[in-house]
């Protein structure tokens, strides 16, 4: 920190806003991640965010968007904590009346989360109060008589500025570790890992059918066919993980049926429990993109759960949502046989990120629409009635899923050697299952690939192609599919809104020479 008085200033008013979100941390243990009303701001900024832009950073970003976010926000607080500084030493009590305003707002957006009370309000509440008092005490303490134009010399470099330099950046590094401490407290005490770590899956009363050797061809690095759960692709809502046990877990359905019932985790036990296997896609996904995953899911079958409830026949949508919020709009005639509410991913437990303890799966359908993790609550209701939470957004209502294929060898910009090469990649039509799928080097003709062994119409396929690298130089590889009624995966280039992409997947790679 430079001797200039604005720079001192404007660090004591970030100081302020540190102490208040380091004493909102440490109060807000007790409450968990529901009452933080930085993750609720940025919360509330995903939701107010139109949806094509929350496309380009899913597509831009990745895993990091969640990051980013974070980033941003504690930008945006350090930045209004900067302006406080400023005007506390200039206007008392300016900067005072900025930072009570902020706590006003952290209070509203933690209000706007799903299930919240007035008592989540408590840590932000508390954190206001000490962020002010710091800033009030830091300015009457170093600042009694600041003029109006802070460089005017008043409070240059002194017998104190060295005393208030080290007094404003020890606030702040002991805030900072305060802060700090509290969120991994509260990650701890809250965590479910425990929980999870506790909980065997039942043996499935029906199996899914084994995974034969064939389903991934030989001679060329391709994604198994059942994909790790460590590597399963996330895309959702939630800026901090929610931490729901088994025993708080509660699964209510209602709206267009003849009797609302209430499911607790041990009321699961009454229903059959099975296993089925089935490719997940997300909608965001482009072209040649990696946001789908193949995963043995076991659990219970929602066309069970639902019929204890009775159905009204005019009903046409499952509107599901999570614990922290989010909605999806399912078509009841989309729940399959093999559309669970499911437990275990791959023989585990659900990962907790991937919604443990209990999460959507229906088969066929963009994830935007079926694939609610951390499900409390089915709603019976109708298109015409109700909107998801995407589709508020500008997405199509029923997602399904497109008919799609992507190129994984060779890499874009990849070196290939002269002589005998294998090419592959996967492709997809969940519902209606992959018949074939055709390759093109540069402008040639479509020639066929081979195909793994096709496992079930939901999940993917993966192809291979072998090729006599003759040319060194530059050439283009480019896929196609077709899904198992015949129809052939267009290759017209739309973007993933407001239904899912569509294109050929084409990757450019060389040959070098001998």
């Amino acid at each position: 920190m430079t001797g200039s008085p604005s720079n001192e200033r404007m660090v004591a008013g970030v100081a302020a806003a540190a102490v208040a979100l380091g004493a909102a941390e440490l109060v807000g243990i007790p409450f968990g991640t529901s009452a933080n009303a930085r993750g609720a701001i940025g919360a509330a900024i995903v939701d107010l965010t139109p949806g094509p832009i929350k496309e380009l950073a899913i597509q831009t970003l990745g895993v990091l968007d969640k990051l980013f976010l974070a980033i941003v926000v504690l930008v945006a607080i350090a930045t209004i904590a900067a302006i406080a500084g400023t005007l506390e030493t200039r206007r008392r009590p300016l900067g005072s009346a900025v930072i009570a305003a902020a706590g006003v707002l952290g209070c509203v957006a933690v209000l706007s989360r799903q299930g919240a009370t007035a008592l989540d309000t408590i840590p932000t509440v508390v954190g206001t109060a000490c962020g002010i008092a710091t800033l009030r005490w830091l300015t009457l303490r170093f600042w009694p008589d600041a003029p109006a134009d802070p460089e005017s010399g008043a409070d240059h470099d002194g017998p104190d500025a060295g005393r208030r330099r080290f007094v404003i950046v020890g606030i702040l590094g002991c805030a900072a570790v305060a802060a700090s401490a509290g969120a991994v407290i509260t990650r701890l005490v809250h965590s479910v890992a425990v929980d999870r770590s506790t909980f065997k899956i039942p043996r499935p009363r029906v199996s899914a059918p084994p995974i034969p050797a064939e389903v991934q061809p030989q001679g060329v690095a391709l994604p198994s066919f059942v994909t790790d759960s460590a590597d399963f692709y996330r895309v959702d809502t939630a800026l901090s993980v929610p931490q729901l046990s088994r025993a708080d877990w509660r699964l209510r359905i209602h709206g267009m049926v003849e009797r609302e019932r209430t499911y607790n985790f041990d009321d699961l036990a009454s229903f059959d429990i099975v296993e089925t296997v089935a490719t997940l896609t997300c909608v965001s996904n482009p072209v040649g993109g990696e946001l789908l995953s193949t995963g043995v899911w076991t659990g219970y079958r929602l066309v069970e759960l639902l019929a204890a409830a009775g159905v009204q026949a005019d009903a046409d949508m499952v509107l599901s949502t999570s614990i922290d919020g989010f909605t999806a709009g399912t078509p009841v005639q989309a729940l399959t046989r093999d559309a669970l509410l499911a437990v275990g991913l791959n023989g585990q437990p659900l990962p907790i990120e991937h919604g443990y303890p209990a999460r959507l799966i229906v088969p066929g359908l963009y994830g935007y629409v079926s694939a609610t993790k951390w499900v409390v609550d089915l709603e019976l209701t109708r298109f015409d009635k109700a909107q998801a939470y995407w589709t508020r957004q500008g997405w199509a209502p029923r997602g399904p899923i497109k008919t799609q294929s992507r190129i994984d060898m060779p890499k874009g910009g990849q070196k290939v050697p002269t002589g005998p090469v294998v090419f592959g990649g996967v492709a997809w039509a969940q519902n209606r299952g992959v018949r074939s799928v055709e390759v093109r080097i540069d402008d040639g003709a479509w020639q066929p690939a081979q195909l793994g062994a096709s496992y079930s119409d939901q999940t993917w396929r993966l192809w291979s192609f072998r090729w006599q690298a003759k040319n060194p130089g530059r050439h283009a590889i480019t896929v196609r599919a077709t899904d198992n009624s015949g129809a052939t995966q267009t290759a017209d280039q739309v973007g993933t809104v407001p239904d899912g992409a569509t294109g050929w997947h084409t990757v450019n790679f060389t040959v070098s020479g001998a």
